[in-house]
């Protein structure tokens, strides 16, 4: 298979100056690691406060110096790393509570975080209407006008009920954007990859879930894409129980350049979960080197699968009780730094397959971890507060106060400066 690149492949980055990050943790293959941040001297401050139109629910990305945010008002902005706003592009009126079945971001824009390919940034912004749209909007980062969007609704669900959550992510020259449900799991919805020309040019390649109903591809991550340029994406809890064929709920899935599935992987207990919302679709599949995929989610059961080939139902390598997992992992060398929602936790894959806990975070802080500059960054949600962790040890070397954030917030970085999406913003932190 061939792979079109953006950013660094999985734990590469540029050899001199800061690395962009120009999706969801820096890379396609959502290591969240930067090699090029200068080793941390354990005094941070806020360079500056950016109040935007709306929530910040996306992480940041960074191009070439630009920093770019989108917000929950359908505006895409870019900042200059001193805090200036450069251009800004407001997109359209974003639904309104009055129109979504359920969920919890009222109102509903620009959610899922955008990525940068051959000049454009894509997002994709949900639009007010009955029912609202889901558009993929592309946007020239020299000046944030417009060139080109289409729909990437398709037929088969209840269009009011889904939800673009997740990161969106480019491979074969498409735009790959992931579907899932609002809060509330209510509705017809279905999990959903499209994947669409990134010249716009042509017909937008569909895998849905086929499952009665749910199955979300939901987790803020989206899909991940190894080096081969195979692409893997967890999916949560579905309609099937007990007595139930198989319907690719609960599942970590993998497809080819033209969303073909080509190999999937199901806890035994996959039905059990599904009735007891206890899925692996909470967090984004973590590709470990060349050999392993390490997944967690709401069970708190951690399986490690082999890339090439997932395995099919009860076909981990390994399993381990880790903890209850929510958002996306950073991945350097054999430890990933999984999201736990009783504090962040660094778990070694052996050349094996086999999983060990080195350390365990205090529980507040509990955000999905990027590393960089010898520290692993992750933020207490509902404190407001940043936090360096001794990658060794887990225990805080510095923090700081960065404004509240959403739930699955996940830091940016870009050289010494640490980018952080606020429920009014972003605040940029550097090390001083």
């Amino acid at each position: 298979m061939t792979s079109s690149a953006v950013g660094s492949a999985p734990g590469v980055a540029a050899a001199t100056g800061p690395a962009d990050w120009p999706t969801y943790h820096g890379n396609r293959g959502r290591t969240g690691y930067s090699s090029t941040m200068p080793a941390f001297t354990n005094h941070l401050s806020v360079a500056h406060t950016n109040t935007l139109d709306g929530a910040v629910y996306a992480s940041p990305i960074v191009v070439g110096g630009k920093i770019i945010a989108v917000t929950e008002n359908d505006t895409v902005y870019a900042i200059s790393l001193s805090g200036t706003v450069l251009w800004s592009r407001h997109l359209g009126t974003p639904a309104a509570q009055s129109q979504l079945p359920c969920g919890n971001i009222f109102p509903l824009g620009i959610t899922g975080t955008p990525v940068y390919y051959n000049g454009l940034v894509y997002a994709v912004a949900e639009f007010s209407g009955s029912p609202p749209r889901h558009t993929l909007i592309a946007l020239r980062i020299g000046d944030g006008t417009v060139a080109w969007q289409r729909s990437v609704d398709a037929a088969g669900v209840e269009r009011a009920a889904m939800q673009e959550r997740g990161a969106l992510t480019v491979e074969g020259g498409r735009i790959w954007v992931p579907f899932g449900g609002l809060a509330g799991d209510c509705g017809g919805y279905k999990g959903r990859l499209v994947a669409v020309p990134a010249n716009n040019s042509g017909a937008a390649l569909v895998y849905t879930v086929p499952t009665t109903r749910e199955a979300g591809m939901w987790t803020p991550p989206g899909p991940s894409i190894d080096a081969h340029g195979w692409v893997y994406a967890s999916v949560g809890n579905g309609a099937a129980g007990p007595g139930d064929a198989y319907d690719h709920s609960d599942s970590v899935l993998k497809f080819n350049t033209t969303a073909q599935l080509n190999s999937y992987f199901a806890p035994s207990r996959w039905a059990t979960d599904n009735v007891n919302d206890a899925d692996l679709g909470s967090q984004g599949p973590a590709l470990v080197g060349s050999s392993w995929v390490f997944i967690d989610g709401k069970s708190g059961t951690a399986y490690v699968l082999k890339q090439s080939a997932l395995g099919g139902i009860n076909g981990q390598v390994s399993q381990a009780t880790v903890c209850r997992s929510f958002g996306g992992t950073a991945v350097v060398g054999s430890t990933v730094y999984v999201p736990c929602t009783d504090g962040v936790r660094a778990v070694v894959i052996s050349s094996t397959g086999t999983m060990s806990i080195r350390w365990h975070a205090t529980s507040t802080i509990n955000g999905s971890p990027v590393a960089g500059g010898g520290r692993v960054w992750s933020i207490d949600a509902p404190g407001g507060v940043l936090y360096a962790l001794n990658p060794n040890t887990g225990l805080a070397t510095a923090h700081i106060t960065v404004g509240v954030t959403t739930r699955f917030a996940t830091p940016a970085l870009y050289g010494s400066r640490i980018i952080v999406p606020t429920k009014t913003g972003i605040t940029i932190v550097v090390e001083s």
